[in-house]
């Protein structure tokens, strides 16, 4: 199914109980609903445990619209996609899970329009995470050739792999989603989040640091994964949905 955002046609997919507890979930920089949370199991886990499961392919990613514009990648514009899929699926409150990009597009969204989220739950998440090297992911994504950055060259690997990617639109998201969050905006959060991470997560070894500033968050560390490998990890589902299932 598709959604108009200003302009922008986004692909979303409807999963779970029709009464079920409403949740969003996004997914990562190059990756797409169905990478992230289908073959990882996450929508079979969070769909058995009652939810009502909405899916989002963000803009430049998976079937939604490509931009090559960086500032259609506003971290705000990002934000206020999310409000009008909300808003689109006549839900006015919900849940939300999201990981690496989508963490920081639902820390957005948790500052911009605090009443459309009732929990969250942010994985892969610190404080700057790959926009440290978004220059270089840019470049190498519209050169076609991996940088010698260490994070580029797994972002490059990454998204050249799957077949709905445009590089183009890619390095324009990445440039576009700068800056970092304001410290003075998350001390004034009240939402209940979870941010989860990695053991092993270099982009996200900030974290604790983004956990102290925000008053109403925690933090879950994942046992012995990396960014990437943390997604599929079962302490990472039941953390989850332990925390969105509290009142």
């Amino acid at each position: 199914m598709d959604f108009d955002s200003d302009g922008v046609r986004l692909h979303y997919e409807v999963h779970g109980p029709e009464r079920g507890s409403p949740l969003v979930v996004v997914h990562g920089f190059a990756s797409d609903y169905r990478l992230n949370w289908v073959g990882t199991r996450w929508q079979e886990a969070l769909t058995s445990a009652g939810f009502r499961v909405f899916g989002l392919d963000c803009r430049g990613h998976g079937h939604s619209d490509k931009p090559h514009d960086s500032a259609a990648y506003s971290i705000d514009v990002m934000a206020t996609d999310v409000d009008r899929f909300l808003e689109h699926l006549e839900v006015p409150t919900a849940g939300y899970l999201g990981y690496s990009m989508g963490a920081r597009i639902g820390l957005e969204v948790v500052l911009d329009f605090p009443a459309r989220v009732r929990r969250a739950v942010l994985g892969g998440l610190g404080m700057s995470g790959a926009l440290e090297s978004a220059d270089a992911i840019a470049e190498s994504f519209l050169s076609g050739e991996p940088a010698d950055d260490p994070v580029a060259q797994s972002f490059y690997r990454f998204a050249s792999a799957q077949p709905t990617n445009d590089l183009k639109a890619l390095a324009a998201c990445i440039k576009g989603l700068q800056p970092v969050p304001d410290a003075s905006r998350l001390s004034k959060i009240q939402t209940p989040i979870l941010i989860a991470v990695g053991e092993r997560d270099d982009l996200a070894r900030d974290a604790p640091e983004l956990v102290e500033l925000i008053p109403s968050s925690r933090l879950f560390t994942i046992p012995g994964r990396d960014h990437m490998g943390a997604v599929p990890a079962r302490e990472f589902k039941k953390a989850t949905i332990d925390f969105l299932s509290a009142e």
